[in-house]
C-alpha cells in the first residue's frame, strides 16, 4: 500500500505526507539499513527512536529529513511532534503498524522514528564555560555504557564531554536512547586521546583520571570545574597517555571481591561528587 497526501504546511506551503503499508518499499529498506554503522558512516544518518528523543533532537540543532509514525502507536504527547518536525522541513510518513515494527529500533517501540543527518562533533566546535566541568571518555566499546555517561553527565551539571578513541559511533541509535537524546543538547566532542589531552592542558584543567590502581581516592581531589574526569573502558582501562605528570590518578574503594565498577556507575559516582564539591542539590 503506498498513497500521497498533501496537506497544508504549517508555513503555508505544501507538505507532502505519504501512507507506506508495504515492508518492500524502497524508503523503509534505506531505513532498516541505517541499523549498520557502515551504513550510517556512508549515508551521514541515523535512527532517532522515542519520543523523548526526538522531542530533544528538534530542540537543538539536528535536522530530522523524515518522521515515521503509526498512529495506533503513538505514545503521549507525540503528535505534538509532527507539527513542529513538518515546521522544521521534515516530511512526516504514517505507515502501519507492520511496517513500524520493521523500522523500530529497540524494544521501547512508541509509534514514531526519525532519520536524521549526522554531523562531525570535533574539538574545534567544542566550548564549555570554565565554570563547568569536563569529562573524556575513552575508547568505550558499548554503545549502552557511553549513552548512560553522557546521561549522567547532563544531569550532574557536567559542561561537556569527549568521546576519544570511540570504538562506537556517537550517532549510534543504542546511544541515543541510552542517553535520553541528551547527546543532542549536551555539548559532545570526538577525538584521538593525544587531542583531548592537548585541548585540557590548552585550557588549563586539572586533570583527574580514573584508574583502580590509583592510591588517592576521588573524595580527597578538588573535582570542582574547571576539572577534567577521564575515564577508561572497562575492558582496557586507560592508556599510557594518562600518566602523564600532570595528570592525577584517582580511584573509588572496593570493599568486595570486585576490582572494579561498569564505567557508567563509576562516571555517575566522580560527576556526582563534582556536584556535591560545589555544594548544588539542584540544576539551575
Amino acid at each position: 500500500m503506498f498513497r500521497t497526501l498533501h496537506t497544508d504546511h504549517p508555513q503555508g506551503h505544501n507538505n507532502v505526507t505519504t501512507r507506506i503499508g508495504s515492508l518492500q518499499n524502497p524508503r523503509i529498506k534505506r531505513v532498516v539499513k541505517l541499523r549498520q554503522r557502515r551504513q550510517r558512516d556512508r549515508q551521514r544518518r541515523t535512527l532517532i527512536d522515542g519520543v523523548r528523543e526526538i522531542g530533544r533532537a528538534l530542540e537543538s540543532d539536528v535536522q530530522i529529513e523524515q518522521l515515521f509514525y503509526c498512529p495506533e502507536m503513538l505514545a503521549e504527547g507525540a503528535e505534538p511532534l509532527l507539527a513542529q518536525a513538518a515546521k522544521r522541513g521534515a516530511q512526516t510518513i504514517e505507515v502501519t503498524a507492520p511496517v513500524f515494527e520493521k523500522i523500530a529500533y529497540g524494544e521501547r517501540a512508541e509509534g514514531m522514528l526519525a532519520v536524521s543527518v549526522t554531523c562531525e562533533r570535533g574539538l574545534d566546535r567544542f566550548s564549555v564555560p570554565r565554570h563547568r566541568g569536563v569529562a573524556v571518555v575513552e575508547g568505550i566499546e558499548k554503545p549502552g555504557n557511553l549513552g548512560a555517561i553522557l546521561r549522567s553527565a547532563d544531569a550532574a551539571g557536567m559542561g561537556g564531554v569527549i568521546v576519544a578513541d570511540g570504538r562506537t559511533d556517537l550517532f549510534n541509535p543504542n546511544v541515543i536512547r541510552a542517553s535520553l537524546g541528551t547527546v543532542f543538547t549536551l555539548p559532545v566532542a570526538t577525538a584521538e586521546s593525544a587531542e583531548a589531552l592537548a585541548w585540557l592542558r590548552h585550557q588549563q584543567r586539572p586533570v583527574f583520571a580514573a584508574r583502580v590502581d590509583a592510591r588517592t581516592l576521588y573524595t580527597d581531589v578538588d573535582l570542582r570545574p574547571p576539572a577534567a574526569i577521564v575515564l577508561g573502558s572497562e575492558a582496557q582501562g586507560l592508556g599510557p597517555l594518562w600518566q602523564a605528570a600532570d595528570v592525577t590518578g584517582i580511584r573509588l574503594p572496593m570493599c568486595g571481591v570486585a576490582d572494579s565498577l561498569n564505567v557508567s556507575v563509576t562516571a555517575a559516582v566522580l560527576f556526582y561528587e563534582s556536584l556535591r564539591q560545589r555544594g548544588i542539590t539542584t540544576q539551575p
